[in-house]
C-alpha cells in the first residue's frame, strides 16, 4: 500500500507548517522575508531553518532568478494535495477547481504586483503586533473571496470590482467588547488607467451605500450604516497619489474619506504611522491655492508634472494614522466629523 502523502519524512511535521502552506497557496507567492514576518515573528534564521525542511519534502519550490534577485516562493502541486488532505481547502469549495488548480501560476507581469501586496500585508503584521489591543483577525489577498459587482451610474450595467486585499482589525476594549474594522485594500503599480482607479473609488462607495457589503455579512441592505468599511489605496509616489485625490473630489458624487491613501514606502517603513490622508485633507490643504483641484481645469489630453505641488502637499496636508479612534470613520456619512476631529478634540 502505497504511504499517505500526509506522512512527511522529516520530523515532527508541525501545525505552522500547514498554516505556512495556506498562507502561500491564498497568497500565491511570497519571499523568505515575508514568512518570517507572519509566521516567525521576524526571526529570519528560524523561518530559513523550517523552509529549508519544507523544500527538501518537496512541498515549497523557488522560482528561477538570477543570483542578485528575490527569492520567490511558491507551493508544489504535492502541497496543494497535503491541504486538500487536510482539510484546508473546505473555505474555497465554492471556487471553481480551474481557478485553483491556476492559483500558483504567476506571470512574471503580475509577480512585482503580488510582492507588492505581500509588503503591505507583513508591514501591517509586523505593525500590529507591536499595538496593545489591536490585532489582525484577517487579511485575505484572494480577490475571488471578496469580489463583487455594483450598478454604474446611468448605465446600470455592472461593475465588478477585485480587491487585492480584505483586512480585519479588531481591538479588545474589555473582556466582553470587541470592536472590528474592516477595510479593502487596492494597491497601485501606476499601470492602470486614472479613470479606472477613480471608477473603482466610487464603486466602494456605492457598495457601502447600497448595503450591498451589509448584505454580504447577512444583513438586510436597509442596515448599510452598520456595516461601515474603509478602502487604502497604496501608490508607488505622492504624484500618484495625490493625483487620485484630486480626481476623487471631482467625481461625483465626491468622495471624501471613505478612501485612503499612502505610498508604499511609508506603509513600508511605518504602518502605523501618521501616513495616510484623505480626499478631504487634500481638498483642506489646497483650498484656495494654486494646487486647488477646483478651481484647476481638468487635464483631458497632456499631463505635466508639478514637483511644487508635492512639496506643498507635503508640507501642509494633515496624516492620520490607521488606528487613531478619532479618524476612525470610515464612511462618507461622517466626512464632516473627520475633518473637523482635531478642532473638536474627538
Amino acid at each position: 500500500m502505497a504511504k499517505p502523502i500526509s506522512n512527511f519524512d522529516f520530523i515532527s511535521f508541525q501545525d505552522r507548517d500547514l498554516t505556512i502552506l495556506q498562507g502561500l497557496f491564498e497568497c500565491r507567492v511570497m519571499s523568505s522575508e515575508h514568512i518570517a514576518t507572519l509566521y516567525f515573528s521576524g526571526s529570519k534564521e528560524a523561518a530559513n531553518k523550517r523552509l529549508h525542511k519544507l523544500k527538501a519534502e518537496g512541498l515549497i519550490r523557488e522560482r528561477e532568478r538570477h543570483a542578485n534577485e528575490l527569492s520567490i516562493l511558491f507551493l508544489t502541486q504535492k502541497a496543494f494535495a497535503v491541504l486538500r488532505e487536510k482539510g484546508k481547502l473546505a473555505n474555497y469549495s465554492h471556487i471553481p477547481k480551474s481557478s485553483l488548480a491556476n492559483r500558483a501560476q504567476v506571470s512574471d507581469l503580475t509577480i512585482q504586483h503580488e510582492l507588492e501586496v505581500m509588503d503591505v500585508k507583513a508591514a501591517l503584521y509586523a505593525g500590529i503586533r507591536n499595538a496593545e489591543g489591536f490585532s489582525i483577525a484577517e487579511f485575505s489577498t484572494w480577490p475571488l473571496l471578496y469580489q463583487f459587482e455594483v450598478s454604474q451610474p446611468g448605465s446600470g450595467v455592472p461593475k465588478l470590482i477585485k480587491p487585492d486585499g480584505f483586512i480585519r482589525i479588531q481591538k479588545k476594549e474589555s473582556d466582553t467588547e470587541i470592536l472590528e474594522h474592516a477595510y479593502f485594500l487596492e494597491l497601485d503599480r501606476s499601470s492602470k488607467v486614472q479613470s479606472k482607479l477613480v471608477a473603482s473609488g466610487s464603486a466602494y462607495l456605492r457598495y457601502y451605500t447600497s448595503g450591498g457589503f451589509a448584505e454580504r455579512h447577512g444583513a438586510p441592505r436597509s442596515a448599510g450604516k452598520d456595516y461601515p468599511f474603509r478602502v487604502l489605496m497604496v501608490f508607488q509616489n505622492a504624484e500618484r497619489r495625490n493625483n487620485t485625490a484630486e480626481e476623487l473630489l471631482r467625481v461625483n458624487p465626491p468622495i471624501y474619506t471613505q478612501v485612503w491613501l499612502t505610498t508604499l514606502a511609508e506603509i513600508k517603513a511605518d504602518p502605523l504611522g501618521t501616513i495616510w490622508i484623505w480626499p478631504g485633507s487634500y481638498r483642506e490643504a489646497t483650498q484656495e491655492t494654486p494646487f486647488d483641484p477646483m478651481q484647476q481645469p481638468r487635464r483631458v489630453k497632456e499631463y505635466r508634472r508639478q514637483a511644487n505641488r508635492e512639496l506643498f502637499v507635503e508640507r501642509t496636508i494633515r496624516k492620520a494614522r490607521l488606528l487613531d479612534p478619532a479618524y476612525n470613520r470610515p464612511t462618507e456619512e461622517h466626512q464632516t466629523d473627520a475633518l473637523n476631529a482635531d478642532e473638536r478634540g474627538d
